[in-house]
């Protein structure tokens, strides 16, 4: 098993996203000190295209760490990991025929420890959160995050304590309480979740994961765009489409994409990317109509697309920038389409998609439609979660809809 080169971190500095100011890796950061905005983590990506890391990876475990020079780690023993990434990427024959496209496949991100992608940022996230010096850890969550920091906090010997709306899905809260030292359900939604552990994480000595608040979720959800590619045998789709909340996901493939082109593992072609939200909350899609580089506040966020429930965004200006500079596009669908997304899906190739994932299916029905997706045209669709934890909502749902 080839982990080569594995024996020292190739991580050259951390970089705001925004104003670009340069910080030095090696300490805990959270936002840039300077404008309040993300951090990135910048590598020596000229040292490592000497490495041949691509020609070597067929010998690396099954996992998002075969990436592991791309990854901020010195080497596989310091990694916290249950086991994740390298998700299949299923082809949609039924679906690809039905709607006369060059092919659609599913990146099936349920498959994941704790059922969800958010695996991946969490696992990176703690494992560098401990290697820095941290010993308790919190995070707001609409969800599958609260249940995956918890689960990666555990196996890692930390404190973890979670922040959740009231209106939860029932099996996340089980799960975080299961995992963590201690979960809190909040009045409103996952901003307010957030505001909670903004005021007490210096008195209580916490260190806080929140969505591109810290620089290293965003290294994990890369690994997405990573295994896109290799699964993909080195070209990428003409279109991803990926539902969006706080966004890091889309933002962190977008910067996979540009390293590996500076790796020379792919060339210039970009997917156009698709963020998808619900038309009950939808602040990214308002902004992308209208021309904005950030996303105000969505007032009164309804859907029952729970990780999708997330009226504000950090890293706003990154995804909006991400998906203008693919010439990708914003996409906003109801519930309804989104329940009857998942019966489409489930009834002709027997994949259960969550809520988010089902969202992303009823945008591709509806840019198909519109011709926006060509016929020539190769799309990835995103399940990012497992649908099992979203049954007392899919039941609400059906209630609230007479059926």
């Amino acid at each position: 098993m080839d982990l080569e080169g594995a024996g020292m971190s190739y991580v050259e500095k951390l970089q705001c996203g925004s104003c670009r100011e340069e910080f030095p890796a090696g300490r805990l950061w959270s936002l840039c000190p300077d404008c309040a905005k993300p951090l990135l983590v910048r590598y020596n990506l000229g040292a490592i295209r000497e490495l041949d890391l691509r020609g070597r990876l067929a010998n690396r475990p099954p996992d998002m760490w075969r990436y592991l020079e791309v990854l901020p780690v010195d080497s596989r023993d310091e990694v916290i990991t249950l086991g994740e990434g390298f998700t299949p990427l299923l082809p949609m024959p039924q679906l690809t025929r039905k709607y006369r496209v060059r092919q659609v496949l599913t990146k099936d991100e349920s498959l994941n420890p704790t059922g969800s992608f958010k695996a991946r940022g969490l696992a990176a996230a703690v494992t560098m959160a401990r290697k820095l010096g941290a010993r308790k850890l919190a995070i707001p969550s609409a969800g599958n995050a609260g249940g995956a920091m918890a689960a990666y906090a555990a196996r890692a010997g930390l404190e973890s304590y979670v922040f959740v709306p009231c209106e939860t899905p029932d099996a996340n809260v089980l799960e975080a309480e299961i995992l963590s030292t201690k979960v809190e359900l909040v009045e409103g939604v996952i901003t307010d979740a957030g505001r909670l552990v903004g005021e007490r994480k210096d008195a209580e000595g916490w260190f806080d994961l929140s969505t591109l608040k810290e620089p290293y979720r965003i290294e994990g959800k890369k690994t997405m765009g990573y295994e896109i590619a290799e699964q993909m045998e080195w070209t990428l789709p003409d279109v991803i489409l990926y539902p969006t909340g706080g966004g890091t996901g889309l933002i962190g493939m977008w910067k996979a994409f540009d390293e590996m082109e500076q790796l020379g593992w792919i060339g210039s072609t970009r997917p156009r990317m698709v963020a998808v939200q619900s038309d009950g909350c939808a602040p990214n899609v308002d902004a992308f109509f209208k021309g904005k580089e950030h996303a105000p506040a969505w007032p009164s966020p309804v859907t029952y697309a729970a990780g999708i429930r997330v009226p504000a965004a950090v890293g706003d200006f990154l995804i909006l920038r991400a998906i203008r500079e693919s010439g990708g596009c914003a996409v906003a669908v109801s519930d309804r389409e989104t329940y009857d997304a998942t019966s489409e899906v489930g009834r002709a190739e027997g994949l259960l998609y969550c809520p988010e994932g089902a969202a992303c299916w009823a945008a591709f029905r509806r840019l198909r439609a519109e011709g926006w997706i060509r016929d020539q045209d190769r799309v990835v669709v995103f399940n990012t979660g497992a649908a099992q934890k979203y049954t007392d909502f899919i039941r609400k749902f059906q209630a609230s809809s007479g059926e």
